[in-house]
């Protein structure tokens, strides 16, 4: 019986203090290989992911986390991964969710698919999302998905599970590579046809856990305004973005 090949991503940046604690909950009995990508950390992340045994690709200079978002996934598809899950190194996502994180995908229901930490109400707040986070984040998926035209509880979990079929159709290389990459990919699966699910999860917010600023919050929330602004042109036919051009013919 065919059996897919499963492989976690960690996009990586400063995550010596968390990684173990990662590892430690990833389900090893339905994961078959996990893949490490540092974007420059100055704390040892690179070191330890080799002496812990994993894959490990280092950028020489710090290039955002859209930027490690492609190597992750061009390392993945490179060693023949049929499902694809990222998680975050640093321990907010738990990674015992992957069962259900992959399930929809195993089971043919779904493309993508995306933990929210909004679908059952209080759990964010009760894992510590400061309020200002929570209620820029419920405000900006409402946006999203007006524009859209999706239903979907929340646009900015980094715990996602993607089938290579979809990650080989979507042009990464053209997204930006700073945080906005997440709703860019879902902009392009959107186009795409394919379909997406989500599955409630829980977080944790702490002091090691990473976080952006308030300030980088902001210039995050403007760059999605222009994402969906582009998308709107793109779809009205005023202007073609390449991110967006290669799905016109590819609607499901």
């Amino acid at each position: 019986m065919y059996s897919p090949k499963i492989v976690v991503v960690l996009p990586a940046y400063n995550a010596a203090k968390t990684l173990q604690k990662t590892l430690d909950d990833i389900p090893r009995d339905l994961v078959n290989d996990i893949i490490l990508v540092d974007d420059a950390s100055t704390d040892g992340t690179a070191e330890l992911a080799r002496s812990l045994g994993l894959k490990t690709f280092v950028h020489k200079k710090n290039k955002g986390y859209g930027a490690n978002q492609k190597t992750c996934y061009r390392e993945a598809l490179a060693i023949g991964a049929d499902i694809i899950i990222m998680v975050h190194p640093d321990h907010q996502y738990d990674p015992r969710y992957i069962p259900q994180i992959v399930e929809p995908i195993l089971r043919g229901e779904a493309e993508a698919v995306f933990g929210s930490r909004m679908m059952v109400a209080g759990w964010a707040l009760q894992g510590g999302m400061p309020y200002w986070k929570y209620i820029a984040n419920k405000v900006l998926t409402i946006f999203e998905n007006m524009i859209l035209g999706t239903k979907l509880t929340e646009f900015h979990s980094g715990f996602r599970a993607y089938s290579s079929r979809a990650l080989t159709a979507i042009p990464l290389e053209c997204n930006s590579d700073s945080f906005v990459f997440d709703t860019e990919i879902i902009v392009q699966l959107v186009l795409g046809g394919y379909t997406l699910k989500e599955v409630p999860i829980a977080t944790r917010y702490f002091k090691d856990a990473s976080s952006i600023s308030f300030l980088a919050s902001v210039c995050y929330g403007l760059d999605i305004i222009v994402v969906m602004c582009r998308y709107i042109i793109h779809r009205w036919g005023i202007r073609r973005f390449p991110q967006f051009s290669l799905y016109d013919n590819y609607k499901r």
